[in-house]
């Protein structure tokens, strides 16, 4: 299945953006062998391949180019990913990169490290080795994810290139600076809008690149 969505005179501001286009397809034998390959999907999974959905869709990066990102989600939330990522794209949200995390191994530090915005990986929930992550069931998207960490409960940042965004405020208009996920923000709210809950309402750990669907 192969559809294309266009943003008209929405985007006509300093600049006319491309048009967005995105795809949702099964996984094919090619994706398939990616996944198997790198161990991000494997028997055992709380998912079977059939329920997963291969993306396709444009994104800004950070050099302000028109990019074509790819992401693995739940067929069940297909549809309204691509929709999110058009209304981020209309407002001009930028996204480093969209790779799939088998090209990283399935490591998830190896990832974040390259600041890689996804979705589906067979893995445990962190710190928990026996209960799965909804990362696992394509139903989780991490976004940006050096510039909008994780903190653990002491407070503590893993990620040497995200410590000086514990501090969640916006300091500039630079790109990086843009790409920070604050509470009120246009793309959070726009993650809300669908019911996907965010990682940086949560008590006691702070997840601020995460957002989930039940």
């Amino acid at each position: 299945m192969i559809k294309n969505i266009l943003l008209a005179t929405t985007f006509l501001t300093s600049s006319l953006l491309a048009q967005y286009n995105y795809q949702i397809q099964e996984i094919t034998p090619e994706v398939k062998q990616r996944m198997f390959k790198a161990n991000s999907w494997r028997e055992g999974c709380p998912v079977h391949l059939d329920n997963l959905r291969y993306l396709r869709m444009n994104h800004l990066n950070f050099e302000g180019k028109t990019v074509s990102g790819e992401m693995i989600v739940h067929k069940d939330v297909a549809e309204e990913v691509v929709h999110i990522f058009a209304d981020l794209y209309e407002i001009k949200y930028p996204i480093r990169q969209m790779r799939l995390i088998a090209d990283f191994g399935a490591n998830d530090w190896q990832s974040i490290e390259a600041d890689n915005t996804s979705a589906f990986n067979c893995r445990p929930i962190t710190g928990k080795k026996k209960k799965w992550s909804k990362h696992a069931y394509g139903k989780a998207i991490d976004i940006n994810p050096i510039e909008n960490p994780y903190v653990n409960r002491k407070g503590h940042i893993s990620h040497k290139a995200s410590w000086k965004y514990k501090k969640r405020v916006h300091k500039n208009n630079t790109p990086a600076d843009r790409a920070v996920l604050l509470k009120h923000d246009k793309a959070t709210k726009i993650f809300e809008g669908y019911g996907w809950k965010w990682g940086g309402d949560w008590r006691t750990i702070k997840d601020y690149q995460h957002f989930s669907k039940r």
